[in-house]
């Protein structure tokens, strides 16, 4: 998948700085070629709870921003987030007492 395609499926209009930003995280996240495709399904499942996949500012990682409107669509995102680790084997760093992950990369 192009880096264009990945930053417009994310809501980005692809520039050369994001594309340079996006190349980090790629390589900074483990077996990205592997999870790619189930990050950018995670950020269509969750755009439905209000909540999205984004490129971090601050660190070279995808984030996982849960913003849902209502505690019951909340708890519905982070259980998405959590079935996304299980099934695919993706390890994440959830900020403490904050709704927001970084996506490490792929577990083995």
């Amino acid at each position: 998948m192009l880096r264009e395609a990945v930053l417009t499926q994310l809501g980005y209009i692809p520039n050369d700085a994001l594309k340079r930003q996006l190349e980090k995280i790629e390589s900074n996240t483990k077996g990205y070629e592997k999870i790619r495709k189930h990050i950018m399904d995670l950020h269509e499942h969750l755009k439905v709870d209000g909540s999205y996949v984004a490129l971090s500012n601050t660190n070279d990682f995808f984030k996982i921003k849960v913003e849902a409107p209502s505690p019951e669509l909340e708890a519905e995102a982070h259980a998405k987030v959590e079935h996304f680790c299980e099934k695919f084997k993706v390890k994440v760093n959830r900020l403490e007492n904050k709704n927001t992950y970084y996506i490490v990369g792929f577990e083995h």
